[in-house]
């Protein structure tokens, strides 16, 4: 362990997938994005924005960590007496991000997507889906969220007439965006132990 000389703060040393990626900033101004083997988003940002949009990365790369390597079976397979799979909780994660950002935020006329919840309230893979094309959904609503918060200050108010019907029930961006960080940080810990007691795959 090493010691921040700045905050006094006690942190890992540098290993495999630290270093200079995890201290330093983005690239030519570019959003940071995890890497195979980043750990952290870099330290030296000090915009709230910017450190909440790099943890929010972070984690949505920590999903599909969890699953690579999983066979259809095993992305299949209920393991928690939920009775939830691992696949539909991507599919879960698809409908949180257009739920909070295309039809909350923004107020787009999409469908309301906890639509695609089955009457016992798990999720339901579309038919003849399989994981990559699950996944690939996934990775596509998350280009989407990207462009509907490019660019737009963290207070902007969503807008009226889409998930929020009145003004004083719509959120800034900034609390929307925290509340897609803590509950897609949720569902990776939810991923670590369907992983572990399908394979027993540890760690993040």
């Amino acid at each position: 362990m090493v010691e921040d000389e700045r905050s006094g703060v006690t942190a890992p040393e540098d290993g495999p997938g630290r270093g200079a990626r995890a201290t330093g900033g983005p690239v030519g101004g570019a959003p940071w994005r995890p890497g195979p083997d980043d750990d952290e988003p870099p330290r030296a940002p000090t915009q709230v924005r910017d450190v909440l949009l790099a943890q929010l990365e972070l984690h949505r790369a920590r999903v599909l960590r969890k699953v690579d390597g999983l066979d259809e079976e095993q992305l299949r397979t209920p393991v928690l007496p939920s009775g939830w799979s691992a696949l539909e909780l991507l599919v879960h994660l698809t409908a949180v991000e257009r739920r909070w950002l295309q039809w909350g935020f923004r107020a787009e006329p999409v469908a309301d997507p906890w639509r695609d919840a089955g009457p016992d309230g798990r999720w339901r893979v579309p038919a003849g889906a399989t994981g990559a094309d699950v996944v690939a959904a996934l990775r596509a609503q998350w280009d989407v969220s990207r462009a509907v918060v490019d660019g737009v200050p963290l207070e902007t108010r969503s807008a009226v007439g889409g998930r929020f019907p009145t003004a004083g029930e719509a959120p800034t961006l900034g609390w929307v965006l925290l509340h897609l960080l803590q509950e897609t940080a949720r569902h990776v810990g939810h991923l670590d132990v369907v992983r572990e007691l399908l394979d027993g795959a540890v760690g993040e």
